[in-house]
């Protein structure tokens, strides 16, 4: 027999259905300001420090009981670990709670990148150290040398000056803006170490700016989530620790080519806004010189922007190529010709960015494929292991150019920014340097350009959990091998130590955090949260429609219940 009806209601009470309690967005947002608080204090314990009569800092003993004795290294490594996992979570946090509904919150997003950016202003540079070489690349610059053809090691006191000793004989890889930049920053500072690293960090905000711009706006003419496009590329932690605490040059790279490519296709299109674009993608070209490689695909927007590559079967003739490809190219040659003119550099940029130096990392895939086999052409030919190497890397080069091109000449051509984005990911790939950052190159530009499947949903259920994955394990691995350690301190005890904090983070994140755990697989599927008619129809392509009842979590987090309060779990109706 059923059970009685409740006396309070006479009648009987409906079963809950795909009800869950939700995070709090503003909860979120609030404890990823506190993490980026954490990362800042521990990072003056343990980020990189230049020992130079030009830093601050270094000439004081403030920072000693943090930086010299063990005690104090060990809480700060503590504190950015923390800091650094709790940032992540925060994240993944802010994704749940939005899911259903990131239309209502949009200016939400926004604000959590740029509250969890403001503390790390602070900070001390971490996850690297290339501030300090763009710095001394300045220098170069001021002194009369060429960053193209000589390294940092031809300043005195380059060392004393925080730059790495890997770029040390390496060429400048950045275009002709960019040192322009460094060399102002380098004589209006006179070469004090705080200021120049708040100069550069300044210029990684404006990139931020840029992406927080276009991003949102690029996804919504995609007929994507803007909202969910600028939580998953912008407010992602990777950006915010390795691009503005970082201070790397890649920020503002990719927000002149994102701004670029939104004035090519946002409607109403004019084609002066067009031409406008671009000019804004030459200019990320002065910057790193690597999106040059988007050029040939971003020009086939400049006749009817993003429509034409929605269509069934975009057939392009020749003569459709050759008038965009002929404008882009003058508009771009003209822009980087006034700056390296400018800048007394030209095209020096050039063979600069088809040469690694010396340079090439194990755990590259192709890195350490050149170094097996110089190693074991060398064991037994005559032949040089660097020279065999170096051979490699210019084949892998010649082969990512010669896809690119086999790319931009295809009769039936695939969506531009789609496009862009492979051949970034194939550069990366072929190159013999990897660095964790080089994925957010690529994240923006594939959260705006894949398309929704069938069903509604914005992409594979994998695609969420590898994402959220990368960025954790990403970040480990900025935290454990970008720590600045005396060298009178146990520095492989310290890594160690590191290590496992990060690795116990991270299995607490994946397998035992209600809040983030049911995003992995291996967990139970936690019910899915009601979304009330008006709120859907808030968007014109929410992410999760047409999501089937029993599916995991699709793109972005899923605000499903979390026994944060509670152990007992709401059941889910079955159809």
């Amino acid at each position: 027999m059923r059970p009685a009806a409740s006396a309070t209601t006479g009648a009987r009470r409906p079963r809950p259905s795909r009800v869950a309690a939700q995070p709090e967005p503003e909860a979120a947002v609030r404890r990823g300001t506190w993490a980026s608080v954490l990362i800042t204090v521990g990072s003056w314990g343990v980020g990189w420090l230049p020992m130079t009569p030009d830093s601050v800092f270094s000439g004081t003993t403030l920072l000693n009981p943090l930086r010299v004795y063990l005690p104090g290294v060990l809480l700060s490594t503590v504190l950015l670990a923390a800091g650094s996992l709790l940032l992540v979570r925060s994240w993944l946090e802010l994704g749940r709670a939005l899911r259903g509904r990131w239309e209502e919150h949009g200016r939400l997003v926004a604000r959590a990148a740029w509250w969890w950016s403001a503390p790390l202003m602070l900070a001390l540079p971490i996850f690297s150290r290339d501030v300090f070489s763009y710095l001394q690349q300045g220098r170069l610059l001021a002194s009369g040398l060429d960053p193209y053809s000589q390294g940092v090691s031809a300043l005195p006191g380059w060392f004393m000056q925080g730059a790495d000793s890997i770029w040390a004989e390496s060429p400048s890889p950045y275009g002709p803006l960019f040192l322009l930049f460094a060399e102002t920053t380098w004589r209006a500072t006179g070469g004090n170490i705080e200021l120049s690293v708040t100069a550069f960090r300044l210029l990684a905000l404006a990139g931020l700016a840029l992406c927080l711009w276009a991003v949102p706006r690029l996804a919504a003419v995609a007929g994507r989530c803007g909202v969910w496009a600028t939580w998953v590329a912008v407010a992602n932690p990777l950006f915010l620790l390795y691009m503005i605490a970082g201070a790397h040059n890649d920020a503002l790279m990719s927000g002149l080519m994102l701004a670029g490519i939104l004035l090519m296709v946002r409607p109403p299109r004019r084609r002066v806004h067009a031409l406008w674009g671009i000019v804004l993608i030459a200019l990320s070209v002065a910057i790193k010189p690597l999106t040059a490689l988007v050029l040939p695909f971003v020009a086939l927007l400049l006749p009817t922007g993003w429509a034409r590559f929605r269509a069934a079967d975009p057939r392009l003739r020749r003569r459709d190529r050759l008038g965009p490809w002929f404008t882009t190219a003058v508009i771009s040659l003209a822009v980087l010709t006034i700056l390296g003119a400018g800048s007394g550099l030209w095209f020096g940029w050039v063979p600069a960015m088809l040469t690694s130096g010396d340079a090439a990392f194990p755990y590259a895939p192709v890195g350490l494929l050149g170094l097996l086999l110089g190693a074991v052409v060398e064991a037994v030919t005559p032949l040089g292991a660097r020279d065999v190497a170096a051979a490699f890397y210019t084949a892998m080069t010649v082969s990512a150019l010669g896809f690119t091109a086999w790319l931009a000449l295809r009769r039936r051509p695939l969506d531009p920014v789609f496009s862009a984005a492979a051949v970034l990911v194939v550069a990366v790939a072929t190159a013999p340097i990897v660095q964790p950052w080089y994925l957010l190159w690529v994240l923006p530009l594939l959260a705006c350009a894949l398309r929704p499947l069938p069903w509604g949903a914005d992409h594979p259920r994998w695609l969420g959990w590898v994402t959220a994955l990368a960025v954790l394990l990403l970040t480990g691995v900025g935290v454990v091998d970008q720590l600045s350690v005396a060298q009178w301190l146990p520095v492989l005890a310290v890594r160690v130590f590191t290590l496992v904090l990060m690795l116990a983070g991270i299995g607490w994140i994946i397998h035992r955090d209600p809040v983030t755990a049911p995003l992995f697989p291996g967990r139970r599927r936690p019910p899915l949260e009601v979304v009330e008619p008006r709120a859907a129809a808030a968007s014109p392509t929410p992410p999760e429609a047409g999501v089937p009842p029993d599916a995991p979590p699709d793109g972005p987090p899923s605000t499903a219940a979390h026994p944060a309060s509670s152990s007992t779990r709401i059941p889910q109706e079955r159809p």
